[in-house]
């Protein structure tokens, strides 16, 4: 969203001109940050991660103090010509992103088609609810040939840096297990055929489907790290379609309901003894952080220009004091005065980023 002004006046300009001057002091002071630790002011460690879509975008995620990429999208592979998706191919990509990116490392989410991201079987096969049909893991499994193909990348990239794989929209442990059981094939094959991998690549599950959140000590039981999908989790979690303006005043990531999952789910993960991440846009929205830090979320994924503003926000938080706050927060019933008191908080503590 935006605001174009068509015939600014002389005062406009001059406010506009000062919002400019001191968005430049911010990323001045933002960018002693590069090279520093993600830690609360009470010196708990954040992972915090990037997102890409691409290789190319690794330069500017590791200028920016990017500790690894906690998201590699992968759909580029399959929504472009056919020969992005052959093994050799993906394997190229991810492997540049493994040696690039070491000492950190790359997490890669496997194929996630379908809701909103348009491919060429959706035109043959149209569905008239495609956000609850055949897109994430569903289309992975109906599809093991190609998604062993992808496993074998992955893997084939693990013998070149610090690499984890992680599946989305799972709903159902039978899914979770289905896609474990092909990662396995896919090692087989590789030993076999004498191709070097790492034997123990970190596994994750994507948990962005309130059925998944609800049985979050089943998943954790099985894999190595939980990764939220916030913008799902929310979607899905309050029945609001996050791309339909007439609905999009409900597609609210402090609902109680969203804020409640997210605690259980990293309870979840930290009683199996295995880390938690969020990505999604509530991880790079400093009004979150508060919420987010009293969670004792382990790592944050967020975009290239988010990383140095949630790096200030983090440090100026304490976890104890977050920990009360949620509580707190959680005994509020709506959205709108939960998102006020975070407000609050971050126009105490970091002001400057807001």
């Amino acid at each position: 969203n935006g605001l174009v002004i068509l015939y600014p006046t002389e005062e406009t300009l001059q406010e506009y001109e000062a919002l400019r001057k001191r968005e430049r002091q911010l990323q001045k002071k933002l960018n002693k940050l590069r090279d520093a630790v993600t830690a609360t002011a009470d010196g708990r460690r954040i992972t915090l991660s990037a997102n890409i879509e691409f290789v190319e975008e690794i330069p500017v995620v590791k200028e920016q103090g990017a500790e690894g990429v906690g998201l590699y999208r992968t759909e580029f592979f399959y929504l472009n010509e056919a020969d992005l998706r052959t093994e050799d191919r993906q394997a190229e990509n991810y492997t540049v992103a493994a040696s690039s990116l070491a000492p950190h490392g790359v997490i890669i989410r496997t194929l996630d088609l379908g809701g909103d991201k348009l491919w060429p079987e959706r035109f043959e096969e149209p569905e008239p609810n495609p956000f609850l049909g055949w897109r994430g893991i569903r289309v992975s499994l109906a599809r093991p040939e190609i998604f062993k193909a992808q496993l074998r990348a992955i893997l084939r990239a693990s013998a070149h840096g610090e690499v984890g794989v992680m599946f989305p929209f799972l709903s159902c442990l039978e899914e979770l297990r289905g896609a474990i059981r092909l990662l396995d094939e896919a090692k087989l094959e590789l030993d076999r055929a004498g191709v070097a991998f790492d034997p123990d690549l970190e596994v994750g599950a994507m948990i962005e489907i309130p059925s998944a959140a609800l049985i979050a000590d089943a998943f954790a039981a099985e894999v190595d790290f939980f990764s939220i999908g916030s913008n799902d989790l929310i979607q899905y979690t309050t029945a609001v379609d996050r791309i339909n303006e007439r609905v999009a005043d409900l597609y609210q990531p402090t609902h109680p309901a969203v804020i409640r999952l997210i605690r259980d789910i990293i309870e979840a993960a930290h009683r199996h003894q295995i880390w938690a991440g969020v990505c999604g846009e509530i991880a790079g929205d400093v009004l979150m952080t508060p919420l987010l830090v009293g969670a004792k979320v382990d790592e944050l994924s967020v975009g290239a220009a988010q990383i140095l503003r949630v790096r200030r926000a983090v440090s100026q938080l304490d976890t104890a004091e977050c920990a009360d706050f949620l509580s707190n927060a959680l005994k509020i019933s709506d959205a709108e005065s939960i998102r006020n008191l975070c407000r609050e908080v971050a126009e105490a503590r970091y002001p400057e980023l807001l």
